[in-house]
């Protein structure tokens, strides 16, 4: 066989290092380490191809001072959550309220794997019916608001099919107060989309719709036009405003944007 060259006798070299250190220290064959570890280090070959001080911790991923085989020998696994619950009842009879869901983690993420998703939903609703079972006595007043996507929590169980039933009313929005747009929970971020000036789309639909009139409360279906209505949103009654009512819509046509429903 015939003489080796200077550079391939270096790659031997090379190779026979990383042969000798790969199977003496075996990168994070069996050292896979949970949040930060400064103790869950070997001395291998890293992700960035130096030589040296290399972690197998889920932090290593941040600080890219991973182990050359941390991906094969801790491969990252998310996290895995149970199915929602029912909906609770609400929290309060014959009051706009909330209701709540939950669901809880299975299995935590491992190896910087997905975090878990949002484990408690909340949404709007009224019970329309007192713990006798006796139906609420509604009175005309503000009218309660909440978002087209946290209606879905809404008690609707004594309607059934009625849900499609209703009108929309279309309001220009006058006033509202600054907690309005400051409001940052999860179930209260869409106060924020709130602004004078801008014309709402707000759907009276069962259960909130009365059996005898036929209205919301609060729709201003038989105010004038100039009229000044008052509102408020459900789940922070510190957000609050005034409206002045400009049709009503028999078929509602409400855009994805600035849409609410009577509470």
């Amino acid at each position: 066989m015939g003489l080796l060259s200077m550079d391939q006798s270096s790659l031997l070299v090379v190779a026979a290092l990383f042969g000798m250190h790969h199977f003496a220290e075996g990168g994070c064959s069996g050292r896979c380490c949970q949040d930060t570890d400064f103790t869950c280090f070997t001395t291998d070959w890293r992700m960035d191809r130096v030589y040296g001080m290399c972690y197998c911790d889920e932090r290593c991923v941040k600080t890219k001072d991973c182990c050359f085989d941390y991906p094969t020998e801790c491969p990252a696994q998310p996290c895995v959550v149970s199915e929602w619950s029912h909906w609770s009842g609400c929290a309060q009879p014959c009051q706009p309220s909330f209701r709540v869901r939950r669901r809880s983690v299975e299995r935590f993420p491992q190896n910087s794997g997905q975090a878990c998703p949002r484990l408690e939903e909340q949404a709007g609703c009224m019970e329309y019916q007192d713990r006798q079972g006796q139906f609420c006595f509604q009175t005309q007043g503000a009218a309660f608001i909440t978002t087209m996507e946290y209606s879905k929590g809404r008690t609707h169980d004594l309607y059934g099919a009625q849900m499609d039933a209703g009108f929309c009313m279309e309001f220009k929005m006058e006033s509202l107060t600054p907690h309005c747009t400051v409001e940052n929970r999860p179930n209260t971020r869409w106060m924020q989309y709130l602004r004078e000036g801008y014309t709402v789309c707000v759907a009276c639909q069962p259960p909130a719709m009365s059996n005898h009139s036929r209205g919301c409360q609060g729709d201003g279906n038989l105010a004038e036009r100039d009229e000044l209505l008052h509102w408020q949103a459900v789940g922070s009654p510190r957000c609050r405003g005034t409206w002045r009512k400009v049709q009503k819509l028999q078929h509602c046509s409400c855009p994805q944007v600035h849409s609410f429903i009577f509470i």
